[in-house]
Order: C-alpha cells, then sequence, then structure tokens
C-alpha cells in the first residue's frame, strides 16, 4: 500500500489512524490505495496494541420500556460510529445485581461501562468509585465520583405541568408518583409537578396522585381506573413517563372520556410510538438522543485519558428538553 501511493508506512499508519497533520494530497493517495488495494483496518489488533478490547458496556435497568430501548439503540449507533462494539447488561433495577455488575470480572471483558442504576440509591455512591472509566445515566445519585449524563426532570415536569395549567386546565391528575421518593425520576418529576401548582397558586390535591410501583401501560391503567372510581374531578392528566400516559389513554377512552376535550393528557419521554397512537401524545422530549451521543463521548475521552495516572474531576452534563405538542393536550 505505501508503495502504490508512493509514501512510507509511516505515513500510511498515520492516515488510517486518522492523524490531522497529513497533507491533503498525502491523504488522498493513501486514500486512493486503500480503495484501489479494497484494505479494511484490522481493529482487533489495534486494540490489543492499545490494551483495549474495543468494546463497552452498557447497563440498563429495563428493556421492557420502550425508553430504555430506543436509549440502547442510540448508544450502539453512538458507539458504532467510533468504531466501538456495545455489550448489553439487564439488571432488572435489582440493587443486588447492579452492585454486582460494578465489580464483576465478567464487565473486565469491555474497556468502560455505561451504567443506569435504578434500584442502587445515593447511599451507594461509594461503589461507583471504580478502576476503569464509568458514566453514569438516570437520577438515583449525583455528585458521585463518576461522570454524569442526565436529563432535567424537574424543569421538565414542572414545564409540563405549566403547559397544562396555560391552556386552562386546573384539576391535573398525575400518574406514576413513588410514595416517600425525593431524589430518582418519581421524585424529581412530582417536585416539578408540585412546584408548577404552588405557582399557579394551587395546592396538590391528594386525591389527584396516582402512585405506581413500576412504569407500564397496566400501571397506568389500573391507576386511571382507580381514579375514575374514586369519583374525584380531574381535567388532565400528566403520565410520568410515556407507557403510563399510553395506559391511562386506554381507560379513558374506554370510560367515553374525549381526549383532550374533557381530558389533556400529557406523557415524558416522548418515545417513538406516541407519534402512532390515538390520539397522538403530547409529551416532554427529554434529549435521549443527546444523553445517548454525549454519554459515548465522554466515555471514549475517558478512555483516552485512562491508564495515564490522572484522575479527571468527574463532570455532570445535563440535557435540555422540550414539550412536543400533539393531539392529547393541544397549546390553549
Amino acid at each position: 500500500m505505501a508503495q502504490l501511493a508512493g509514501v512510507s508506512i509511516k505515513t500510511v499508519s498515520n492516515v488510517i489512524n486518522g492523524y490531522p497533520h497529513i497533507r491533503p494530497a498525502t491523504r488522498e493517495r493513501v486514500e486512493a490505495a486503500v480503495a484501489e488495494l479494497g484494505y479494511t483496518p484490522n481493529l482487533t489488533a489495534r486494540n490489543l496494541r492499545a490494551g483495549r478490547s474495543g468494546a463497552i458496556t452498557l447497563a440498563l435497568p429495563d428493556m421492557g420500556l420502550a425508553y430504555f430501548a430506543e436509549l440502547a439503540a442510540q448508544v450502539i449507533e453512538a458507539a458504532e460510529a467510533a468504531g466501538l462494539i456495545v455489550q448489553l447488561e439487564h439488571t432488572g433495577g435489582d440493587r443486588d445485581r447492579e452492585l454486582e455488575l460494578l465489580r464483576s470480572p465478567r464487565r473486565q471483558s469491555s474497556d468502560g461501562l455505561i451504567f443506569s442504576p435504578l434500584g442502587m440509591s445515593q447511599d451507594d455512591a461509594p461503589a461507583l468509585d471504580v478502576p476503569y472509566p464509568l458514566v453514569l445515566l438516570g437520577e438515583r445519585i449525583f455528585d458521585g465520583p463518576a461522570d454524569h449524563v442526565t436529563m432535567r426532570n424537574q424543569d421538565a415536569a414542572r414545564a409540563a405541568t405549566e403547559y397544562l395549567l396555560a391552556s386552562g386546565r386546573r384539576r391535573i391528575a398525575i400518574i406514576g408518583a413513588h410514595e416517600g421518593e425525593v431524589i430518582g425520576s418519581a421524585g424529581l418529576r412530582f417536585a416539578g409537578y408540585r412546584a408548577a401548582l404552588e405557582g399557579a397558586g394551587l395546592q396538590v390535591d391528594p386525591a389527584l396522585v396516582g402512585y405506581t410501583g413500576q412504569w407500564h401501560r397496566a400501571n397506568g391503567a389500573e391507576t386511571m381506573r382507580a381514579l375514575l372510581r374514586s369519583g374525584v374531578d380531574f381535567d388532565a392528566v400528566f403520565g410520568l413517563n410515556d407507557t403510563l400516559a399510553l395506559g391511562a389513554v386506554r381507560v379513558l377512552l374506554e370510560a367515553g372520556l374525549r381526549i383532550p376535550d374533557d381530558v389533556a393528557v400529557v406523557g415524558f419521554d416522548d418515545i417513538e410510538e406516541v407519534r402512532y397512537s390515538v390520539p397522538s401524545l403530547t409529551s416532554v422530549h427529554p434529549g435521549q438522543d443527546w444523553i445517548a451521543r454525549t454519554a459515548v463521548e465522554t466515555l471514549i475521552a475517558r478512555l483516552a485519558s485512562h491508564g495515564r495516572g490522572q484522575r479527571p474531576t468527574p463532570v455532570t452534563r445535563l440535557a435540555d428538553f422540550s414539550i412536543v405538542e400533539r393531539e392529547s393536550a393541544p397549546r390553549g
């Protein structure tokens, strides 16, 4: 290849490995030689020389939820663009499994970990002090010893509730709350809901708070049936994720209520399905695609500096959000 391009072997290596300080004409000759010979870089050999596997691990709590399935696909896409493969770990949101994963020899087959815990809590933050690159997702642990890429849960939930208030709704039920939770998606989103109501001079009505365990359609449907049986008056529903909201929509329609005329519904996560539901669901887009790309970019940056005897200060990066208006809750 070097002979065909009329350059040194070192120059060919620099071009293939993306070294920036190559004259354009030289780069073009080498790339033409690569194309003519049909050369494919041996990534395995390259990674072995660098002491890496070329793989990263993505650990998620619930692949049955569309949000996490879509997040996994986006992480895989971003990693593949960087020449990395992704190993998936499903923890089930179980604290013991999450802690075991952090110190498991199995994880050593990859170079770093993108980790979204659900069973762990703030008290488990010291367990994140691991000897390999780690990027934390989610809202279970803050200010830990690892880089953290997450969403603005409280701000986004407040904006969603204010959106409903601005459309004239005053009796807003919430589905998906967790009793006593402060840190975590449910706790933070409930705090945003409460802040919006209080900002409008309203108080949280306990009768309008629907508590659930998991955040699946069945939970949303069951909680909505309980609200209807209670006879409590409401004119809007805020589901703390889209699947809860979709379960609630089904029950509302079965009860003969019109959406959005009788009840407006807003979800959270903006999963693909809500664009095609009937009615299509207004939802908070929490920046999931940005979170996936940024998590991979952050891990790659840590991989580049890993092993140099330096321990960079952990950083926290927050995604922007937006409210996507659809049929279930048009603007007032």
